[in-house]
């Protein structure tokens, strides 16, 4: 890097383009190292001289500068800022349609590749309708990739099918998310039997994925099974590898905790929970904005547990961390964090009545109303479930409020 930044500088225009190679390379090797702050700094030096460079030759190095741009932006998202990270790679993705259009075999794999990157980062914006429609067209480009050579393109492919059983089971079709991720995970199985090191990350993945989806679809032991199975890949590669892997740990933990809660096993999933948020509460002060909305979520999921274990004030006090953060979250960016703030406040109402507090437990559960009145009317199928379970909470606070007497207890949400 030395050497190669020094012959940059004495002449350009030879040496400039190994300059940007380099710096793109580091940015990759830092991030895997979990430095993602040093990776963008690097990435953004290759970004400047990939644009300097594609403006003078176009055919040459556009390719180039999309690569590059689209790594930034995936940096960009590992550090929280989701909006540049979008915009970024938005910009990727209008490089690679222009290419893939006057070359597909050279360049649909980039285009699919900046398309999948694209759907996260919007999905991650509160964007789940714009985000299905980016991550469809990627299955699409690496099915039709993948039945001409497999070997080349089905780990892309497994990795697009379960980002996009992700978003199906955000949208609520739960079922279509189900068989889309169990593809993702039989093309991972047999890719990590054959190299674990490469693709036992993906396959944990897919095997969390599997088991939050067979929770909602009302098969807990199957989702613990799954979920089980995830976290033993995840711990081992967490404790080699903790920048980068420890996150996805704290994810797994966090869904077994909501997983054996279903199952009653209430004392072991408090101790799932509770280290989750413990790493969380690390990672998020390290990285604020990368990490606390997973922190606010882990400390959600542990206020109702320790609800059900019938320790209120504690379920109250994690409960109220959580909703700190997501009031901060969502008046940036209400359309990621209004559903997350919605679920805040109605399990605040519901350990406020818990604790003779009605009053308040009324002004909290009318604000997660509002919220999810809103949210209904935008996506129903997504949303009215959740806005019942408010108003049936409201009408039973206000019946206590009306009668003086005691209702019965209004529902939490994990």
């Amino acid at each position: 890097m030395r050497i190669r930044r020094r012959l940059a500088t004495t002449d350009p225009a030879t040496f400039e383009p190994d300059l940007a190679a380099s710096l793109t390379n580091l940015g990759g090797w830092l991030s895997e190292l979990g430095r993602r702050a040093d990776a963008l700094t690097a990435t953004e030096e290759a970004v400047q001289i990939y644009r300097r460079l594609a403006a003078a030759n176009p055919a040459a190095f556009e390719p180039d500068l999309a690569a590059c741009v689209d790594n930034l932006g995936l940096w960009l998202s590992g550090l929280g800022r989701r909006e540049d990270a979008r915009t970024t790679t938005e910009e990727a993705v209008q490089i690679r349609r222009r290419l893939a259009a006057a070359n597909p075999a050279a360049f649909e794999p980039d285009l699919a590749r900046s398309l999948n990157n694209l759907g996260a980062q919007l999905s991650e914006l509160g964007r789940p309708d714009n985000a299905l429609s980016a991550t469809e067209q990627v299955v699409q480009i690496y099915q039709r990739l993948a039945a001409a050579n497999p070997a080349a393109f089905e780990p892309d492919l497994a990795r697009s099918l379960n980002n996009l059983g992700f978003l199906l089971s955000e949208l609520g079709q739960r079922e279509d998310a189900r068989t889309t991720t169990e593809q993702a995970f039989q093309i991972y199985q047999r890719l990590a039997a054959v190299n674990p090191a490469a693709f036992e990350p993906d396959l944990a993945r897919s095997l969390n994925n599997l088991g939050a989806q067979l929770s909602e679809l009302g098969r807990p032991d199957n989702a613990l099974s799954a979920t089980e199975q995830a976290i033993h890949i995840r711990r081992r590669l967490a404790t080699d590898n903790p920048g980068a892997f420890e996150p996805d740990l704290a994810a797994s933990l966090n869904n077994l905790g909501i997983q054996l809660s279903k199952l009653r096993r209430h004392e072991d999933a408090r101790t799932a929970a509770e280290e989750a948020v413990e790493i969380y509460q690390r990672l998020a002060t390290a990285n604020p904005a990368a990490f606390e909305p997973d922190l606010a979520a882990s400390l959600t999921n542990l206020g109702v547990l320790l609800a059900e274990l019938e320790q209120r004030e504690d379920g109250l006090a994690h409960t109220e961390q959580a909703l700190t953060i997501y009031r901060k979250l969502a008046a940036a960016n209400p359309a990621a964090f209004e559903p997350d703030l919605a679920r805040s406040l109605n399990n605040l109402g519901v350990l406020l009545a818990a604790l003779g507090r009605p009053e308040e437990a009324l002004t909290a559960t009318e604000q997660a109303v509002e919220i999810r009145r809103r949210l209904a009317a935008a996506h129903p199928t997504v949303f009215e479930a959740d806005l019942s379970v408010s108003l049936t909470n409201l009408g039973l606070l206000q019946s206590e409020l009306e009668r003086g007497e005691k209702a019965r207890p209004p529902q939490q949400q994990g």
